[in-house]
């Protein structure tokens, strides 16, 4: 297996393109930068050859890559059907606790005050919620079946 965009072969793994449930193959360095938003110009000179690819997901992850570095020159080249235009557009909300730290689902988060929580107990300050799920809902997480404003928690 080999990183759709750069062609790496070391520590490939499936990387989600948001919002469908489709994934492209990413190397450790090309997740590591995309995930973290610090990106690499030189490292990303792959995305002229990755942007003429026939898998839909690589072309809108590519296309979102090519904006964020404000590659307008390669942006005008590239030809992306309506519904993968669409999609490469879509906005992606990031989650964040209360100190600003991203949230990823299979996070641990801990409830930083005393919440009321209608038609059952309480959450109590200090409560620690394990392998949360972000869902669809703006400013929410679910944990326990429960859904909890992100301003109330911080990651742990």
């Amino acid at each position: 297996m080999v990183c759709d965009l750069c062609g790496n072969d070391k520590n490939v793994t499936q990387f989600k393109v948001e919002p469908k449930d489709e994934f492209v193959n990413l190397c450790e360095e090309c997740k590591s930068q995309i995930e973290s938003g610090n990106l690499d110009e030189n490292h990303f000179q792959c995305l002229n050859d990755s942007m003429w690819s026939e898998n839909s997901a690589v072309k809108v992850l590519t296309y979102r890559l090519l904006k964020e570095l404000g590659r307008g020159d390669l942006l005008d080249m590239m030809y992306l059907e309506p519904e993968e235009e669409a999609w490469a557009n879509t906005e992606i909300e990031v989650k964040k606790d209360a100190n600003g730290n991203v949230l990823q689902n299979g996070d641990s988060v801990m409830v930083i005050k005393d919440l009321n929580v209608k038609g059952g107990n309480n959450i109590k300050r200090g409560e620690v919620f394990k392998n949360i799920r972000l869902g669809d809902t703006p400013g929410h997480i679910l944990a326990k079946n429960i859904f909890i404003k992100t301003e109330f928690i911080k990651k742990v």
